[in-house]
């Protein structure tokens, strides 16, 4: 017996139900795996660096992001042989264009590339590579164990979830992410499997790195009299959110420009190297400024020449406004020049930085607000600004933290922030280009079904083809032994030139005088409209309503036929999808 027989076997014992709720298991446990593999090859890079490869003045700062951008992009253009940048994006975009499969190799080329990328300084986060990683993981269990493609697309999300618990310790924030941003749709069956993933993720990651949370601190209590100024801040995170995805989508788009990837890594290392050596707090995830702030200890940047020029008070300002703005550069230079990060945790990094600023200014122009609180609060402000994402971003910062008790500032702040970014901007960053293409699945379930149907599949070729040089008697003879309503009248290269609707010509059919009179061409009908086989569904479904058709033909590039979607077919599939976004299996 093979091990094929074998797994079929052992399958056909266990209902898919089951097998998803095992799965989830060892999901969850190789998500968590994952997550503290890449941690430690991130931390043994850089203890490796640190340790081997001092400079004076800093000088490293200039050199080593740019050689692990070039390393991660040697690797991703001769090893990988895949664009893998984006890792967030291109899970939203497995699971609304490519049925939930994403290829095995992200399973480890993720977890390679960002942890050399961010070990050498690159100014990314390593959040978005190992969502990634895990949901590589989960897609292809689920495709191992032959589950259903919506079964499939929940594993996605469990590797999902249980990347983000396992490398934050935060297995509620783990399952709000994959609910707010990943999964347009879960019922609450669905939740189950989430949960199993999560947690499972958090306890490997508690085996591992202990259960203190990730940046504990001590926090002042929360004071009714600071509210007006969390809202105060609240506003200019939205805005300062406006300014992180409008800035890291335009930049990606001006040196995306730049067609030859060794020019564009060159302009890139060269301009991050700089920005790092004038702001040493750009170095890699940044983490350890952040625990600094949140700890209450010095920020004034003396490893920083720029930060000791500008002295104290209003200078400091000044000089981490400029590490807030900067940042969205670096980390932009990082990615384009051939690096591997996410925008995750440069997120988390600006909120805490705007957060420390409006808290000294507020300081220094006569309040009295706890600094600290404000690093806490900015981190999950401008997370829900630039993810659209504030249950995520509330319980995250207080799960990494402990810091439930500013729980109430958490949900004004993020709150306020994100209602500022949707007044001026639908998407969040990981979805801003997706809808512009139209494979956006939101939780509109109308919206969602569109996205999920696919024009190729609906597809049916049973129709008669005729060559439009033809006569009636070539149409008798296509039509005689088949029970199709239309037949598709083609030219020598297969392009579509029309249609016959045997209905409308039934009446020369018993003509045999005609037979050979009467030309294909003068019988023929013209289609009201063409739809191309990668064509929106939505569109799709514009054509048919504004025709009235009942079917309309499918055409290639090259308008050569493939077939018809008629209106039933259309319809049909679409109460199905309907009915498994709506149904908990």
């Amino acid at each position: 017996m093979t091990i094929r027989q074998i797994h079929s076997k052992l399958l056909k014992h266990i209902s898919e139900r089951n097998r998803l709720l095992i799965l989830s298991f060892v999901v969850g446990v190789c998500s968590g795996l994952a997550a503290v593999l890449l941690t430690w090859c991130i931390d043994a890079i850089k203890h490796l660096l640190d340790g081997g490869l001092s400079m004076p003045y800093n000088l490293q700062y200039l050199v080593l992001p740019g050689v692990g951008m070039l390393i991660s992009l040697l690797i991703l253009r001769y090893v990988v042989r895949d664009n893998i940048s984006h890792g967030v994006t291109k899970v939203l975009l497995a699971v609304s264009r490519g049925e939930s499969k994403i290829r095995p190799h992200n399973m480890w080329s993720s977890i390679l590339t960002s942890s050399i990328t961010i070990g050498f300084g690159g100014s990314v986060g390593a959040e978005a590579p190992i969502v990634y990683t895990g949901a590589a993981i989960g897609s292809n269990i689920g495709r191992v164990f032959d589950l259903s493609y919506r079964n499939i697309t929940v594993l996605l999300g469990c590797g999902a979830a249980g990347a983000i618990a396992g490398i934050f310790k935060a297995p509620l924030a783990g399952v709000l992410f994959t609910m707010e941003i990943l999964l347009f749709n879960l019922s609450l069956s669905s939740m189950l499997p989430l949960l199993i993933s999560t947690i499972s993720a958090t306890v490997i990651a508690y085996v591992f790195h202990g259960q203190t949370p990730m940046f504990a601190c001590s926090l002042t209590p929360f004071s009714m009299g600071n509210i007006p100024f969390y809202i105060i801040m609240g506003v200019v995170m939205g805005f300062a959110s406006l300014y992180f995805t409008g800035t890291t989508l335009w930049l990606e788009d001006k040196l995306g420009k730049v067609k030859n990837v060794y020019v564009r890594w060159i302009l890139c290392s060269v301009a991050l190297g700089l920005m790092i050596f004038l702001f040493p707090q750009l170095y890699g995830e940044g983490y350890g400024v952040l625990s600094d702030m949140l700890n209450g200890r010095d920020v004034s940047g003396s490893s920083s020449i720029l930060a000791t020029m500008m002295g104290s008070g209003w200078g400091i300002v000044i000089f981490f406004l400029l590490v807030f703005l900067v940042k969205v550069l670096a980390m932009t230079a990082t990615n384009s020049g051939g690096g591997n990060g996410g925008t995750f945790g440069p997120t988390l990094f600006c909120g805490a930085i705007a957060g420390f600023v409006l808290a000294r200014c507020f300081n220094l122009l006569g309040a009295d607000v706890p600094e600290q609180n404000f690093v806490l609060v900015g981190m999950a402000a401008m997370m829900a600004g630039v993810m659209q994402a504030p249950m995520t971003a509330i319980f995250l910062i207080a799960e990494i933290s402990g810091g439930y008790a500013l729980l109430i500032p958490l949900i004004i702040c993020a709150t306020v922030s994100y209602g500022t970014t949707r007044i001026f901007e639908k998407y969040s960053i990981y979805t801003k280009r997706i809808a512009q293409s139209g494979d956006l699945l939101t939780h509109d379930n109308d919206q969602a079904v569109l996205t999920l149907m696919s024009t190729k599949s609906l597809i049916r070729d049973k129709y008669p083809r005729i060559y439009i040089g033809g006569t009636l008697r070539d149409v008798v003879s296509a039509v005689q032994d088949n029970n199709a309503a239309v037949a598709a009248v083609i030219d020598k290269k297969g392009r579509f030139q029309g249609y016959i609707d045997i209905g409308n010509i039934r009446k020369y059919l018993l003509r045999t005088d005609l037979y050979d009179n009467t030309n294909v061409v003068n019988i023929m009908e013209h289609a009201p409209a063409l739809i191309d086989e990668d064509e929106k569904m939505e569109s799709v479904m514009q054509k048919f309503d504004t025709t009235g058709a009942w079917r309309l033909p499918v055409v290639d590039s090259g308008r050569r036929y493939l077939g018809f979607i008629s209106r039933s077919r259309l319809l049909m599939a679409y109460r199905e999808e309907l009915k498994m976004i709506q149904n908990s299996d």
